[in-house]
């Protein structure tokens, strides 16, 4: 977005920035994972991205890339926030970014020395993302908490899970990361968007608990006027035989999603059943369930897929990641990649025409000249053991 004094004589970053976020900068302070899973979006579109990390951390890694997937196309830096000088160095490169991402307990960074208000003394033009499970303000907000609990207070949980037993988290995909990483990578755009018109940088609050509440918002009014029903009773809880998985006879598993009565009608073509009651009969699901399941039941999973491909039953092997990896469909949209070594999937979402992102695993950057902390003030910081 703009030029330092420094950055005509920098040395050029082994890693490519390319995409519509060339040139934004970010500082991500090193957390768990919503806070990087953020940092990876954003560098995944051509954000230049530098962790933060501890120096312990960062001198015991030495020159080692980090092969994290979430950490890809990032440089890494260690330094010292416990100490004057170390918080100094972060408000020198805080003027030169265009974006934080912060993940601490609420207060914590202003305890520091680099909070909101102490960045924007010295960049009004910042965008400041912090990343908690309650939020900066609350009854909650300085409560320790995990993605499980964010799921449970924002009423998702009890939604989730088969009927007649105990909610089911999905891994931590809803609170950590579609409610909380990917959340606030979209704040931060708005906030990048909006600065564009105002000149000036926002404070974005991400709160597990509120992305959560949001990605359940098809189904709120549901529950309210009742048309939805406990948790895997429904049509999209596997509550309905017509979508839910099905073992195989080898041990393997299918994915059904024959909502539609035109797919429900090839399915039930395809696997020669007969004398079905009708689905639409709430009391029949039961019976269609295990005569679903029997049928399964008499062949494999590659039996199956053979069956149903290239048909419009909305059947699927369930495949794990490896397969999925290996999968023709995948494998031609370049839907996993290799870098580093590491099996992963590709940035997304794809935007038409920008080139191929350099998902170089993460790696130390030495010199800031290019953050505006000249050398000599990263050789002082170096010797005192602030700077790694």
């Amino acid at each position: 977005m703009r030029r330092t004094e420094h950055e005509e004589d920098a040395p050029v970053e082994h890693v490519t920035r390319t995409g519509p976020l060339t040139g934004v900068r970010v500082l991500e302070l090193a957390g768990l994972a919503p806070g990087p899973f953020a940092g990876m979006m954003l560098a995944d579109h051509g954000a230049r991205v530098l962790r933060i990390e501890r120096v312990a951390v960062v001198t015991a890694e030495a020159d080692t890339p980090r092969r994290q997937v979430m950490d890809r196309g990032k440089r890494t830096i260690g330094l010292d926030l416990k100490s004057p000088e170390g918080v100094a160095a972060f408000r020198r490169l805080a003027r030169e970014a265009d974006v934080v991402i912060e993940v601490y307990r609420p207060g914590v960074a202003e305890r520091l020395g680099i909070g909101p208000a102490d960045l924007h003394a010295v960049n009004p033009r910042l965008v400041y993302g912090r990343m908690t499970g309650w939020g900066q303000e609350g009854p909650l907000a300085r409560t320790a908490g995990h993605d499980i609990d964010y799921l449970a207070a924002s009423g998702v949980l009890s939604a989730l899970g088969r009927e007649g037993e105990r909610p089911l988290p999905p891994v931590n995909l809803l609170g950590d990361f579609a409610g909380g990483g990917l959340m606030l990578a979209y704040g931060v755009l708005l906030a990048l968007l909006e600065r564009e018109r105002t000149g000036r940088g926002r404070v974005v609050d991400a709160a597990m608990v509120d992305g959560a509440a949001a990605l359940f918002a098809m189904f709120y009014d549901r529950v309210q006027d009742g048309s939805w029903g406990p948790r895997g009773t429904n049509l999209l809880d596997t509550g309905a035989p017509m979508y839910d998985t099905y073992e195989t006879a080898d041990g393997g598993f299918v994915a059904v999603g024959a909502l539609e009565p035109r797919f429900w009608a090839e399915l039930v073509s395809l696997m020669g059943l007969t004398g079905l009651p009708d689905r639409n009969d709430r009391a029949n699901w039961p019976e269609l369930r295990r005569r679903l399941t029997e049928a399964f039941l008499s062949r494999t999973r590659a039996q199956w897929q053979e069956v149903f491909e290239g048909s419009d039953a909305c059947v699927f092997p369930v495949l794990d990641t490896a397969e999925a990896a290996r999968h023709p469909h995948n494998r031609a949209r370049g839907t996993f990649v290799e870098a580093g070594g590491v099996l992963q999937p590709a940035p997304a979402p794809r935007l038409l025409g920008v080139p191929e992102q350099d998902l170089s695993p993460a790696t130390r950057l030495t010199d800031l000249s290019s953050w505006g902390l000249p050398p000599a003030e990263q050789a002082r910081l170096r010797e005192a053991g602030v700077l790694a």
